[in-house]
């Protein structure tokens, strides 16, 4: 009977709530493996955690896995970060859509998965979370308009490379007019005639109290904005066309500073491809 009602709950669950696909939510995770342990890290997140910890959970239906070599590291920006310390940490990025107006249920459950993981040693403690946080969705802004693959196709159209993008309003008060000046001026400008065909904006929300132990609670919940750049180009083709004098741009807003500007290229699901390359 207890069999029973628990998948009775399924289907009463399934039948109520918010089942779009918009992404309204992100779970956005730059990670450090301890030197010596890039192979082993990158075997148990890929064969074990992007789906156990991830993907099987409800209401996150899409996910994509980004990597860092080194010489991608050596283009990051400002050389002092207040997000990676140094500003070369983060060899590996994890992003993840999760359903509009679903975050409360996922979390609940997330939060639940993880620490049946960590109980069965499924969690791997050889790294370090360098910027991980749940984020609210607060735009999309598209090079081609219509024309071209929707936020909601992101993380499985098979771009060739990302660029993550922190910046920090002065005060609480300024994000708002930071992410409009984003949105409506800052943005198209810079995706015109670009190879990134969009840019996702999030806002990072606190962790929850009950969170594991060994994710530290997100900074700057009140002055920061997250930039996802979705790019048709390999990074290192564009880098120096597309990103230089983003910084100068940003700061002569007088509204914000970025704090982070990381190139990545996708992982390939099943290999170890780039792990050699990662110091």
């Amino acid at each position: 009977m207890a069999e029973e009602t628990r998948s009775d709950d399924y289907a009463r669950l399934a039948a109520v709530g918010p089942y779009g696909v918009r992404p309204g939510h992100a779970l956005i995770t730059l990670v450090e493996p301890h030197p010596g342990h890039e192979y082993a890290y990158n075997r148990w997140y890929e064969d074990d955690h992007y789906y156990a910890g991830a993907m099987a959970m409800p209401w996150m239906y899409a996910g994509r896995r980004w990597v860092a070599t080194r010489d991608l590291q050596l283009l990051r920006r400002p050389e002092k970060s207040a997000v990676a310390e140094p500003v070369t940490a983060g060899c590996y990025l994890s992003t993840y859509w999760v359903t509009e107006g679903r975050y409360d249920e996922h979390m609940k459950w997330t939060v639940g998965i993880n620490k049946r993981l960590n109980r069965d040693g499924r969690v791997y403690r050889h790294r370090r979370h360098v910027f991980t946080a749940f984020q609210d969705h607060e735009a999309t802004v598209y090079r081609d308009g219509a024309a071209g693959p929707r936020d909601v196709h992101a993380l499985d159209h098979p771009y060739r490379g990302l660029v993550l993008e922190v910046v920090d309003a002065e005060d609480a008060a300024g994000r708002a007019e930071l992410l409009e000046w984003l949105r409506s001026r800052n943005l198209p400008r810079a995706l015109a005639g670009s190879p990134a065909a969009m840019v996702t904006v999030f806002r990072p929300t606190p962790l929850p109290g009950d969170r594991m132990t060994y994710v530290q609670q997100v900074e700057g919940v009140d002055t920061r904005l997250t930039l996802l750049w979705f790019l048709q180009d390999d990074p290192r083709e564009c880098w120096e066309a597309c990103f230089t004098g983003r910084e100068e741009a940003v700061a002569g807003s007088g509204l914000g500073r970025v704090e982070l500007l990381a190139p990545f290229v996708p992982t390939v699901p099943g290999t170890d491809l780039y792990v050699d390359r990662l110091r």
